[in-house]
């Protein structure tokens, strides 16, 4: 598998298999990912690897939390406070689509509460990474959290793995810091929902569309 076919291949996966991941599998992937370029190598990651018990613990705080309505307390604002277009539109189509395909309609308020709630259990994963960064750092960290990410994200899938990046995974972060350990000096960016895919899982067979290059790249001769 080349490079080229990850990254075109890869997508995020919201369903999966009743199959382990192995802690040396997930240790390979953070191998190859800590290659990843950093400003002035500060390589600002750090990574809180969640399997077995505690991850049950994880996901049944988040999603207790969640479904009973506890406000969210993320340590940054993902998205914009007053959104405009063409932004807008494309997170309403990314929203409608997913549902769509998991055969929740847009009137079907039960359906559309489960399909939520699933976040904070990390879709049933059976394992997770959170990503932490130093809050003292400046902006150009976030794109170094960025490139590391996305390091993650394919290594994985070359092991043959899914992955769903969450930031709703991030929505309480002093309750995922207090259970792994992570002093309040690290915030909590996102977590990484991995397993093998479902490949009967509805919101697997389902793949955001893409910009054509003309609509995002100006060449300048």
């Amino acid at each position: 598998m080349n490079l080229v076919s990850v990254i075109e291949e890869r997508k995020s996966i919201r369903g999966f298999l009743d199959r382990a991941v192995s802690r040396e599998t997930m240790e390979s992937i953070l191998q190859t990912a800590r290659w990843s370029p950093s400003g002035a190598n500060l390589q600002p990651w750090r990574v809180e690897v969640v399997m077995g018990a505690t991850f049950a613990r994880l996901k049944s705080r988040l999603t207790e939390l969640a479904g009973a309505g506890v406000p969210v307390n993320p340590d940054y604002r993902f998205h914009p406070e007053t959104w405009k277009e063409p932004f807008s539109g494309r997170r309403r189509a990314c929203g409608f689509g997913l549902l769509n395909a998991m055969g929740v309609g847009r009137d079907d308020a039960p359906g559309r509460r489960q399909a939520w709630l699933a976040n904070y259990a990390f879709f049933d994963a059976p394992a997770a990474m959170m990503l932490f960064m130093d809050r003292d750092l400046g902006k150009g960290a976030w794109m170094d959290m960025g490139m590391f990410l996305q390091s993650i994200l394919l290594t994985a899938h070359a092991h043959g793995l899914g992955v769903c990046p969450q930031a709703a995974t991030a929505d309480y972060p002093d309750v995922v810091r207090e259970l792994l350990g992570v002093d309040r000096q690290f915030m909590l960016l996102a977590g990484l929902a991995i397993g093998y895919p479902d490949p009967n899982a509805p919101a697997n067979a389902w793949r955001t569309p893409r910009l054509t290059v003309a609509e995002f790249a100006t060449f300048h001769e």
